[in-house]
């Protein structure tokens, strides 16, 4: 079946999708929203080192990080350059299931590979939290994460995020446009993190171990290292990664007081951390 005007739709698309490189870590893929070099792209493509974006035509511009959610991973950035061509970003309420969707990515370095599936469901998806999803039956691969997700009109109606059970998992567009409004907006820590249990003063208690610490971030600043185990927030023990994820909901220039501890267990130590600010104090 041929589908009147879809190569003119998916070719616009094409043009409006970037491949996002983080550090030597990986890359993925992004969607130019804005003419002046507003990006969006997973947060989890943007976790890692210093940012680059590639643009269809093969032009390079560093990137930074203007706003991010782990919640919804999503992460906005900015690259120096305008007279961009950006997407339409749709009413994601509007979509149903069964509409036909295309996906643009650069999946294994391949730049703006074009795929295209149905809708299966819109709803939350077990073990993903009360988060909405978009599911659809497009291929995705590992460079695809980031890019657009696109009605039969060429309108943007979620970034793809995941594949889960053969199904590919995206965020919806309404998601990004709160972002980009600063609804969603998130500060960073600059951390990667696992779950541990560690014994404090002979009880079992849930620790985040810090993996690794991202140059630049909020956590060098406050001389956090990896090995370091956080165990409280403001006071409060943690009891699971959202309530750090939580806490970090917001923008703005703050200030965030962890506990943690360096090697011996039984010696708590503090930290505030400023976000949104390179500064911070060792208590």
């Amino acid at each position: 079946m041929k589908l009147e005007g879809f190569g003119e739709i998916a070719e616009q698309l094409r043009r409006s999708t970037v491949r996002v490189e983080s550090g030597r870590r990986g890359q993925g893929s992004g969607i130019i929203v804005e003419s002046d070099g507003v990006i969006v792209t997973n947060a989890h493509v943007a976790s890692h080192g210093p940012l680059s974006v590639q643009l269809w035509d093969g032009s390079s511009f560093p990137a930074t990080l203007q706003a991010r959610s782990n919640r919804r991973d999503l992460a906005v950035l900015r690259i120096p350059t305008a007279n961009l061509t950006p997407v339409t970003l749709a009413n994601s309420d509007n979509l149903r299931v069964g509409e036909l969707v295309i996906s643009v990515g650069n999946p294994f370095g391949f730049m703006g590979a074009v795929t295209t599936g149905i809708v299966h469901a819109i709803g939350r998806v077990p073990r993903l939290g009360p988060t909405q999803w978009i599911q659809a039956d497009v291929q995705l691969a590992p460079g695809n994460s980031g890019g657009p997700l696109a009605d039969a009109r060429g309108n943007v109606v979620g970034v793809n995020t995941m594949v889960m059970a053969g199904l590919g998992l995206a965020a919806p567009s309404n998601a990004v446009a709160r972002l980009l409004a600063g609804d969603l907006a998130q500060a960073s820590l600059g951390v990667v993190v696992q779950p541990v249990s560690v014994r404090v003063s002979g009880a079992h208690r849930l620790g985040l171990a810090i993996l690794e610490v991202i140059e630049g971030g909020a956590a060098e600043f406050a001389s956090l290292r990896a090995g370091d185990i956080l165990l409280g927030i403001e006071g409060e023990p943690l009891r699971s990664l959202d309530d750090l994820e939580q806490t970090l909901e917001g923008s703005g220039e703050r200030l965030l007081r962890l506990q943690f501890v360096r090697g011996d267990p039984s010696r708590l130590r503090n930290v505030a951390v400023r976000l949104g600010a390179p500064e911070a104090a060792v208590v």
